[in-house]
């Protein structure tokens, strides 16, 4: 029962430590209390994807005159699509079990628990505990939905991103409160799939409020005309879900006006909740602050080695971001000499139709840094491959700093821009500059183009503008 590392958690931050420190040669045991892979493979990232390819496939064939074909009587089956998605991450759940028996990692169900000593109690689902060694602890136990006061999830009325993914009947009506990017996929899904939507996000923003404000305008415009019927800059006062039909009461900020919206299901998308309760944090003095755990640039909390990952300590809460500090950690454990993670060159993404993703600056940040700037803009109305496409909607953004061309942010809203952005990521890496950017040959037609067009047009020299 002893090993070298044992991981509490088999999310993307979990397994992926497991399976370097096997690399390594490490002797890895990895805990988990539900299914391998965690939220992400099984109720996040991957099944919410099947989802919106479903969406996005509805989307084609209700516009399928628009490329010369004609489609008779398409439908969207609620069912079929719940169990694609759900078939989907079974499928990535059983990959990961194939990688644990692939790499000799042990794997224990249960709850696991940190004693002193660098002990692990586990105990399973029938109350059995069994107690492990190891020289180095990762707990990567993540993080669930959260609910507003006064608003908790009942499953039913009142539901987490958990079960908008498994519901058992298409809604008529949808509230979802809170539009990051949970929100977003969910409003754009059951919109596409004929449900009547409506977003109320708290913060003036609106859509997605942590992107670049002209990204978040662009995406409202676009909901709008999908239907969508987006609440920006307003703060939901109650939500009255005794009579057969929910009640939301909602008051906008700014003009203090009240209404209330009816609606069949209310989703809560504010935000997640980390899993630190229960977990032995508080016996062995390993500090945390406002429900996350403090860490060095290694992972490592204030308790050496044991280390934690992932969306409970300070960094993005995001699938990538917890796999990348689980390789650094384990690396550090193994003797290595890891490169700390950069923080600003991390890209987000957002799966909704058109799509977001972004990376370092905002315009509005690089200037608050002191930098001055270059900004250039590129649409994918005057991109060939995006007409081509039916796809035209959206922009690329780019900022530069104007002394040294160094590449400050890029931030973008079109098809397939989630495929875009590591450009822009690995440039920045490489200490790319604008320049370089515009110099480097992209090839005609793509939608990658618009990277370089929107880079030649912060230096003057854009061609298809």
């Amino acid at each position: 029962m002893n090993y070298d590392l044992i991981v509490i958690g088999s999310g993307p931050g979990g397994y992926v430590a497991a399976i370097r420190a096997s690399q390594l040669g490490l002797t890895t045991a990895i805990i988990e209390k539900e299914s391998l892979g965690g939220i992400c493979l099984n109720w996040g990232c991957i099944p919410t994807k099947a989802l919106l390819k479903s969406a996005q496939v509805f989307d084609y064939m209700n516009h399928a005159e628009d490329y010369g074909i004609t489609v008779k009587s398409a439908k969207a089956d609620f069912d079929a699509i719940i169990n694609r998605s759900r078939g989907v991450a079974d499928g990535m759940s059983k990959g990961v079990q194939f990688l644990m028996k692939k790499n000799k990692i042990t794997v224990i169900n249960g709850h696991g628990e940190i004693a002193r000593g660098k002990k692990v109690i586990v105990t399973d689902d029938k109350g059995a505990k069994t107690e492990y060694q190891a020289k180095n602890i990762i707990i990567a136990t993540g993080a669930r939905a959260r609910a507003l006061p006064g608003m908790e999830i009942d499953g039913e009325k009142i539901i987490g991103y958990r079960k908008a993914m498994t519901l058992k009947k298409q809604p008529k009506r949808l509230v979802v409160i809170g539009a990051g990017a949970i929100g977003v996929e969910f409003a754009y899904f059951y919109n596409s799939i004929g449900t009547e939507v409506t977003v109320v996000e708290y913060l003036e923003q609106g859509l997605l409020p942590r992107e670049e404000p002209e990204i978040s305008k662009e995406l409202g415009k676009i909901f709008k005309k999908t239907g969508i019927n987006v609440l920006g800059n307003t703060a939901v006062e109650n939500v009255d879900a005794s009579g057969k039909a929910c009640k939301v009461t909602v008051k906008n900020r700014k003009t203090e006006k009240t209404e209330v919206i009816e609606c069949d299901v209310v989703l809560s998308a504010v935000g997640v909740a980390t899993n630190i309760e229960n977990i032995g944090l508080e016996a062995l003095g390993i500090k945390s602050d406002k429900g996350l755990i403090q860490v060095d640039e290694y992972g490592q909390t204030s308790v050496p080695g044991i280390y934690a990952i992932g969306d409970i300590t300070p960094g993005a809460a995001l699938a990538h971001v917890a796999s990348a500090e689980g390789i650094v950690a384990v690396e550090k454990i193994a003797g290595h000499h890891p490169e700390p993670i950069d923080y600003n060159n991390i890209p987000s993404c957002t799966y909704c139709n058109p799509e977001v993703a972004s990376v370092g600056y905002t315009e509005a940040a690089a200037k608050e840094a002191g930098y001055e700037v270059k900004v250039g803009k590129f649409p994918f109305s005057a991109s060939g491959k995006a007409k081509a496409s039916g796809a035209s909607a959206g922009f690329v953004k780019v900022i530069f700093d104007a002394q040294y061309g160094e590449f400050l942010g890029a931030h973008f809203i079109g098809a397939n821009v989630t495929e875009m952005i590591a450009e822009v990521v690995a440039a920045r890496k490489l200490e790319t500059t604008g320049m370089e950017i515009v110099k480097t040959i992209h090839p005609h037609p793509t939608m990658s183009e618009a990277i370089m067009e929107a880079a030649a047009a912060a230096y003057g020299e854009v061609i298809h503008l």
